[in-house]
C-alpha cells in the first residue's frame, strides 16, 4: 500500500511539497499548538476551549512519542520506498503527526462546529505514506490515539471545566 501510494499520489509533482509543508506544520505538535495559543488569544468566550486544542495536540504527541518508545517499530527501510523527508527519529509506530492532527482537528471541530477531521486528518495520514515514513498501520494508530487524546481532554473539561 506505501508503495503504490507513492507511485500514484506520491507522484504527483506538488504533492511532496504539499506533504514536506505538512510535515513542518505538524512537528512537535507545534503549529497545532500555536493555532489554540491564537484562537485562545483573539477568542475571549471560548478561550478555555482554545487552549484545550493547544493541550490536546501536545497531549497526543506526547502520548505517541512514548508509544514509540515502548513499541520501537523502525521507519519503512525498503530500496522501492522512497523517503522524502527528514525525521527526529527513526520510529515509526504510531504516527505522531497523525496523532496531534486528529486530537487538534476533533478539538477544534468541537470548538469552531466545522467538519475539521475530515478536512485535516486524511490529508495529514496520507502525507506521512507519501513522503515514506510511516506504514499505513502507523497513521491508523495516530488517528485512533489522537481521537481518544482529544476525548481525554473533552471529559477533562467537563469534569475541571468550571473550578
Amino acid at each position: 500500500m506505501l508503495q503504490t501510494v507513492q507511485a500514484t499520489v506520491g507522484a504527483v509533482p506538488a504533492a511532496t511539497k504539499i506533504a514536506r509543508g505538512m510535515s513542518h506544520f505538524g512537528e512537535h505538535a507545534l503549529g497545532w499548538m500555536a493555532v489554540g495559543g491564537l484562537g485562545a488569544l483573539l477568542d475571549r468566550p471560548r478561550r478555555r476551549q482554545w487552549a484545550g486544542v493547544a493541550v490536546g495536540a501536545f497531549g497526543a504527541h506526547a502520548a505517541s512519542v512514548v508509544i514509540k518508545r515502548v513499541v520501537r517499530r523502525p521507519r519503512p527501510d525498503d530500496p522501492t520506498v522512497q523517503v522524502n523527508v527528514s525525521t527526529p527519529s527513526r520510529l515509526s509506530f504510531p504516527s505522531s503527526h497523525v496523532t496531534s492532527t486528529t486530537a487538534a482537528a476533533v478539538l477544534l471541530a468541537r470548538t469552531t462546529g466545522l467538519p475539521f477531521p475530515a478536512v485535516l486528518v486524511p490529508p495529514m495520514m496520507l502525507s506521512r505514506l507519501v513522503l515514506g515514513v510511516h506504514y499505513p498501520t502507523d497513521v491508523l494508530a495516530g488517528a485512533a490515539l489522537g481521537a481518544a487524546s482529544a476525548a481525554v481532554v473533552v471529559q477533562a473539561e467537563k469534569k475541571w471545566g468550571d473550578r
